[in-house]
């Protein structure tokens, strides 16, 4: 099984960022994924979730208006579009597979977003 993401990187105070998690070796259209971050000194909090049925939504309170979650089952891919992005979303952007139906859970290693002017 992996979690592979991409597309972290330092951005500007207001600009864009859009994650990318590739996935293998499990029925990625079955897992709900989600993005968690965590920032320096700070615990890992949760970010935004997309399910594996209809493809519904939830978000953080934090990242409402700014994020948006998206899934790929064709490609094993869920994306996290980063706008608006403020100093306090600097962190470590983790990626999460889980299907509670069978207990199976699975994280990626993580990529670093920096805002910052």
């Amino acid at each position: 099984v992996q979690l592979v993401e991409s597309g972290g990187g330092l951005v500007q105070p207001g600009g864009s960022l859009r994650l990318s998690c590739a996935a293998s070796g499990f029925t990625f259209s079955r897992y709900a994924m989600s993005w968690y971050r965590q920032g320096p000194g700070k615990e890992r909090e949760l970010v935004a979730t997309i399910f594996s049925v209809g493809g519904s939504a939830n978000y953080a309170d934090f990242v409402k208006g700014r994020f948006t979650i998206s899934r790929d089952n064709a490609k094993n891919t869920v994306y996290l579009q980063m706008n608006s992005l403020k100093p306090e979303d600097t962190a470590v952007y983790y990626c999460y597979a889980s299907y509670r139906l069978i207990s199976r859970a699975y994280w990626g290693q993580g990529t670093q977003v920096t805002v910052s002017s």
